[in-house]
């Protein structure tokens, strides 16, 4: 804090980081937590004969949050895999990742960098199943794309490192990037894998869709089961909730370290206006015991004896108050007559 009391600018910053941080977790805290809290409550269908029957009782023909557990099924045709055979799926992505090292020109260091350079995803229509193959009843699953948590199965990863010259390491060297290869991965979501959808659930005609939900509604396709998503998604909200609860302490310490300062302050100037009334007191009797009027003392008379001339410079207080005689005849420890700050050493006025 400056001398004047007002907050010094790291304390500002450091107030306003805090409390700007603190505001943006807790959005993102209130904003996972609502989205446990209506994964909790969605409605769990079983896929078996009565799931029409269900949705033919619900208002609509819609039950507007449920979870779908299920194996995926094509509807008429699948993927197959461009690496590895007899695999099929629904989803296929290609990913071309370039990996490469930057020089830091800070850390003087060579960091790792990886970025997409191309990437596809290609899917077909395809629907959720009982795991009970005596069991017709599916469920059609509608732009899985939107989807969240669809962590879909890697089945082939390759490396293919670059092969560079001379001339390229050296020229490598000078720009400060130096490719290492390019790293290559299909992913799937593979026919017969188990998967938990969480979305709206609409009888349309004869068809059983899940499709997304409303606004303010996630919508999920996962490979875990419902009870390992819901942990998941609480490990993600006690995360967020430790980190708003820790900035937003840093936000409260500071503010209170200001606040706190700020009150010392204020008791520091009210002790020395108490302290300079006294001064002011004592400076009266004593003109009245030398019978003198205020206005007949030198404005640069000694306040202590009010006839030698002030020639002392207290410091770290910077009073000139005293004249050489009264600041040595000043008791132990020595403290500066008008506001008791400690002296730590006097250096003398010349008045030329």
């Amino acid at each position: 804090m400056e001398s004047s009391g007002r907050p010094s600018t790291a304390q500002m910053v450091l107030l306003a980081t805090s409390s700007a941080l603190t505001a943006v977790f807790y959005a993102i805290y209130k904003k996972k937590a609502g989205t446990v809290t209506r994964l909790k409550e969605a409605k769990k269908i079983s896929l078996n004969q009565d799931l029409k029957n269900i949705l033919l009782e619900a208002p609509g023909k819609c039950v507007p949050y449920a979870v779908i557990e299920g194996v995926v099924r094509s509807v008429k045709e699948t993927l197959n895999s461009q690496f590895v055979d007899n695999c099929k799926g629904v989803i296929e992505r290609l990913t071309l990742r370039e990996k490469k090292m930057v020089w830091n020109r800070t850390t003087h260091l060579w960091n790792d960098c990886e970025k997409i350079i191309h990437q596809r995803t290609n899917t077909v229509p395809f629907d959720l199943a009982s795991h009970d193959d005596t069991v017709a009843a599916s469920v059609r699953v509608v732009r899985p794309l939107e989807a969240s948590e669809l962590n879909l199965e890697t089945t082939y990863e390759n490396f293919h490192p670059t092969v560079q010259s001379l001339s390229n390491v050296i020229g490598h060297f000078i720009s400060g990037e130096r490719p290492q290869g390019i790293h290559e991965t299909e992913e799937m979501l593979r026919l017969g894998a188990s998967v938990t959808g969480v979305g709206e659930l609409v009888l349309d005609n004869s068809l059983v869709r899940l499709q997304p939900p409303k606004p303010g509604f996630r919508y999920f396709l996962s490979r875990l089961d419902y009870d390992s998503l819901l942990r998941k998604q609480e490990s993600s909200l006690r995360w967020w909730r430790f980190l708003t609860v820790l900035f937003g302490l840093a936000a409260c310490a500071t503010l209170a370290v200001m606040l706190w300062k700020q009150y010392l302050l204020q008791r520091q100037r009210r002790k020395e206006r108490s302290l300079l009334e006294e001064f002011k007191e004592k400076q009266r009797k004593r003109l009245q015991e030398l019978n003198l009027q205020e206005g007949e003392v030198a404005p640069s008379a000694c306040s202590v004896c009010l006839s030698r001339e002030r020639s002392c410079v207290f410091l770290e207080c910077g009073h000139v108050c005293t004249c050489d005689t009264c600041y040595h005849a000043l008791p132990q420890p020595k403290k500066c007559p008008i506001c008791r700050a400690s002296i730590d050493r006097v250096v003398p006025l010349y008045n030329s």
